[in-house]
Parts: C-alpha cells; structure tokens; sequence
C-alpha cells in the first residue's frame, strides 16, 4: 500500500520541497515507502541539521571551502536524519497511529514492518559514517558518538517534559563536524562553541513551534513537549531562544574576528525569526508547520554571514 498524497506533499512551498515531494511520488513503489520512511518528501529536517555544520565549515577555513567536504557533509545529514527518523518512527509507531499528522508513516500504518525499519535505519547509520570517513576519520567518530543519544531522543517526550532540549542537545553536534572536516582536530576553539550555542537555541525555537502542532493529541495521549510545558508563555521562550541564538553566533563572529558583514547579517536573521514569532498563531497547526518551514532561512542568513565576513 502506498503512503497517501498528504504525507507526500505536505512540505510542498519551497522549491527544494516541491523537487523532493515529487521525487518521492513518482519513485517506485516498491520503495516509496522507505523514501517517505526517512522524510526524503519533506527535506526541512536534513536543511536544518546541515546548515549549522556549513556554518562551521565556513568559519573553519581562510579560503574556499572543500566543495567535496561538503557534498560529504550534506549527504551524510541526509543519512543521519534517515537513521533517525526510522528509530523515531519505531518507538513511537502506536503514538503517532493515534495522531492525524503522523497516522500516514509507514511504521504506523503497517506499510513497514518493525525489522525491515530498523535495518533500514542501521544501514543508513552506516552508510553515512562510511561517507564522512572519506572526509577524515576524526569526523567519523564525532557524529558517531551523536548515535547513543539520537536513539533515546523518541524516549525523552515519556519521561521529560523538554524533549525539545534533548534534541537540541543531539542535532548541534554538526557544527563540531563541519570544524573536524576542515581541521581534523576535536580540540575546538570558542568558535564552534558559539556556533554549537547557536544552533542548540535555533533548535529549541524551531522545535518548540513545531510541537504545538500536536499539543492536543500530546494531552490526550500523556506525553510530553515543550508546547504543553511553556504553554502561554510559549512565545515568550521562543523570544529568549532567540536572543540566544542570535548571541551564540555574534560570539562565534567575534572569535573568529570575521568582517563586518557578518553582524548586520546575524541581527536581520535574527529579526526574521522575531517576525515569526510575532505572526505564527501557536494554536493553529497549518501556522505552525509553515514557521517550521520558513525558519530554515535563519540559517540560511547565518550560513550567508559566515561568508560574507570572510570577504570584508
């Protein structure tokens, strides 16, 4: 049975997601399901984890970067977020059955089976170290050591009421990637911890919007999220994980002593992202997934940043 037209196109507004939606519906079918099974249809999740560790890569180098390392770095992240969403997907296949957003995956819906969506999910863990070993091995080992906790991660929302923070905690090891690939060193100057600060408050925005989605299924059923912990004062967090974010990346900025093109630019992202908090209706879940989406350009103007202060 093939995955509904829904579940294949819902990340359809930006042209990456119209490409990807596309890509997934005209597959096979013998294996659409397991492009839907690690999110190729709605690729926010991959651009999300990946920028941070271009910002890094960046910063990391005097000169152009390695545009080898990067192919490297971005089809690993595609791999990474594969194995992850298969993990996810298993440990909470009888969750997301309750839940009309999630019902459609293929664990849920039994177009996958339990066994065949961890293999699936191992082999891409694999496949992706076997990639980033290509870069160098000290890469390798750093999103190697990242895999203990992107398993737990679909354990957190039972037992913490901030599952959010956890992986925020997981999904900024890439900006210690991007600095590995250009160094090959794990010894990291301030630099990358401004830079890992950033995204971990980047995520903590992005995710936190993207759990009101399902706040009412979450009550109903008895998990946990940030939405139904900060509840009213939601949008007051997000404005503080801004602040931070915006503060993470000024830091990094003046670490690396990058040009002045870079702060103007960190600012105006970090302005766009108040706009969204400022427009994003909290209890409507079409609003939600639309901020979800459209905040990747926070990274995408970090990432400009980075550059830009190398030639100013």
């Amino acid at each position: 049975m093939s995955s509904t037209p829904a579940a294949v196109s819902r990340d359809n507004s930006p042209m990456l997601q119209r490409i990807s939606a596309h890509m997934v519906k005209k597959s096979p079918d013998s294996i659409r399901s397991y492009l839907i099974l690690m999110r190729l249809h709605a690729p926010t999740g991959v651009v999300l984890y990946l920028l941070p560790g271009l910002w890094s890569l960046t910063l990391a180098t005097e000169q152009r970067p390695d545009l080898l390392a990067v192919v490297w770095l971005a089809l690993a992240a595609v791999l990474v977020r594969g194995a992850s969403c298969a993990v996810n997907d298993v440990v909470d296949k009888d969750i997301d059955a309750q839940v009309a957003r999630t019902a459609s995956r293929p664990v849920a819906a039994g177009t996958i089976s339990v066994g065949k969506a961890l293999l699936f999910g191992a082999a891409q863990a694999v496949a992706s170290l076997a990639i980033l070993a290509l870069i160098n091995t000290e890469t390798a080992l750093v999103v190697g050591a990242s895999y203990p906790f992107l398993v737990a991660y679909p354990y957190m929302k039972r037992i913490s009421p901030w599952p959010t923070a956890w992986l925020a905690l997981v999904i900024s090891v890439y900006p210690m990637a991007g600095w590995t690939a250009v160094t090959g060193s794990v010894d990291y100057p301030p630099t990358v911890y401004g830079l890992y600060a950033c995204a971990f408050f980047w995520t903590l925005f992005h995710d936190t919007v993207y759990s009101h989605q399902d706040k009412e299924y979450d009550r109903s059923i008895g998990v946990k999220s940030s939405a139904l912990m900060f509840g009213e004062s939601s949008k007051a967090w997000l404005t503080v994980f801004i602040v931070l974010s915006v503060a993470g990346a000024l830091w990094a900025g003046i670490e690396a002593e990058t040009g002045w093109a870079f702060y103007p630019l960190v600012v105006g992202a970090g302005a766009l992202l108040s706009y969204q908090v400022v427009r994003v209706n909290l209890d409507d879940p079409q609003s939600c997934w639309d901020t979800f989406v459209t905040n990747r350009y926070f990274g995408w103007i970090i990432l400009a940043a980075t550059i830009a202060g190398q030639f100013t």
